[in-house]
């Protein structure tokens, strides 16, 4: 690109940026009746465009080989008649949550009579960049304007012409609902140095939102001069216990890593105490083995199951997102945690035992987003915890952590109500 198209493309960013940041002032006056009419209206317009959102899907699918994606990518990409209800019903879903925006979360009376508030606010702007999932565009400009954000959205190439038809949905119906037009906005260049001149406008953009790769994630985490929620990576474990129940520890470890593998919360490795390691291991991987589930072991695990190969330390550190998973023998549940904190990308991490004092200190010491007790690693997730649709899974301590909803893209301020009083 010149240098003239390299300033047409910042002066571009920055208009954008800045009408967001116009919006996200304007924002504050929409009632939670106008949002939920607009994401009803929404819901209404993309059953009536299916047949218009289908064929701008078909375009992106036809590029889709010159891309190199997977067929797992390919499919991720389509829009069916089934997803695109699945859409429009994830955001009438979103209509029914509780808007946060203005809610009391404290209030207290001083001795001197002023009342003071905590009130829970949007977070402003956010910017949020994704991959190619043509069906993000929809829940997240739900979930940022349903929280009171204005939103710049910057999907992958991969999905663009899904995304512009999704977004000229959403977009029609907000002005029929009085949202202010630029609060959603979806950027219309796929050209990659777009995210770097936006991550550089924090006078504008609150917070950056990353959902994608890895590689995706670190870029925007460097270049970022506004805060960002991430997580890099979902390298989950299942701890089974030495006072595990063998049925119990053979189903959640089999849905945990094979109900879907390439997801964030799939589980990527499994820790078995020493003492049931004997009866129970060759059990498990026999089932993980009829799934077609590579293992990775050590010494111990290699000896009970001479189909799994040896693993080294990088595998025990590794995302698969695949048919593959990482094993190893604890010789106690002190020895697990130490194991999991030091491998684990923070994500999600279970326990399958009987003793309630086991899996009390395995919740207390495991530094992860999300523990779980005798369930699987796959319920991490907004919906599934009840939060309605999330944005993503953070796996930072700060400002949010676990799965990423409406309430999680708000913060608060104090307003203090008097009459006359002064500060002697």
């Amino acid at each position: 690109m010149t240098n003239n198209g390299e300033e047409q493309l910042q002066d571009y960013c920055v208009d954008v940026a800045r009408r967001a940041h116009r919006a996200a002032s304007e924002l504050a006056l929409v009632t939670g009746n106008q949002k939920n009419d607009w994401l009803r209206r929404s819901a209404r317009l993309l059953h009536e465009r299916s047949v218009a959102l289908a064929e701008a899907n078909r375009v992106d699918l036809a590029a889709a080989p010159e891309y190199g994606l997977s067929e797992a990518q390919i499919d991720r990409l389509r829009l069916t008649p089934d997803r695109i209800a699945a859409i429009a019903r994830a955001l009438e879903e979103v209509a029914m949550l509780p808007d946060p925006v203005g809610r009391i979360l404290e209030s207290s009376v001083r001795p001197n009579g002023l009342e003071v508030q905590k009130v829970q606010v949007p977070l402003g702007v956010i910017f949020f960049i994704y991959e190619s999932r043509p069906n993000v565009t929809a829940d997240a400009a739900a979930l940022c304007v349903k929280s009171g954000n204005a939103v710049i959205l910057r999907g992958g190439k991969e999905a663009f012409h899904s995304s512009v038809a999704i977004a000229e949905v959403l977009a029609e119906a907000a002005a029929d609902a009085g949202i202010p037009p630029d609060a959603l906005q979806l950027v219309s260049t796929t050209d990659r140095a777009a995210v770097g001149y936006f991550l550089r406008l924090p006078q504008y953009i609150s917070v950056a939102i990353p959902r994608g790769g890895e590689g995706l994630i670190r870029r925007v985490s460097e270049e970022a001069k506004m805060p960002v929620i991430k997580h890099f990576a979902g390298n989950c474990h299942v701890y089974i216990d030495k006072a595990a129940d063998p049925d119990v520890a053979e189903r959640l470890v089999v849905n945990s890593k094979c109900q879907r593998m390439g997801v964030c919360n799939a589980a990527e490795s499994l820790v078995i105490h020493a003492e049931v390691a004997e009866s129970l291991l060759p059990r498990i991987a026999g089932a993980l083995l009829q799934r077609g589930i590579e293992l990775r072991g050590d010494a111990a695990v290699c000896r009970l199951v001479p189909e799994a190969v040896r693993a080294s330390e990088q595998d025990y550190l590794e995302e698969y997102l695949g048919p593959t998973i990482s094993v190893k023998v604890a010789g106690s549940l002190d020895e697990a945690v130490e194991h999991i904190n030091r491998c684990s990308s923070a994500h999600t991490e279970a326990i399958v035992t009987t003793d309630l004092a086991a899996a009390r200190e395995f919740a207390a010491r495991i530094d992860s987003s999300a523990v779980m007790i005798n369930a699987s690693t796959r319920f991490n997730d907004g919906g599934e915890f009840g939060l309605g649709a999330e944005i993503g899974i953070s796996t930072d301590k700060f400002h949010a952590r676990g799965p990423c909803g409406i309430n999680e893209l708000t913060s608060y301020k104090y307003v203090v109500y008097g009459s006359g009083q002064i500060r002697e």
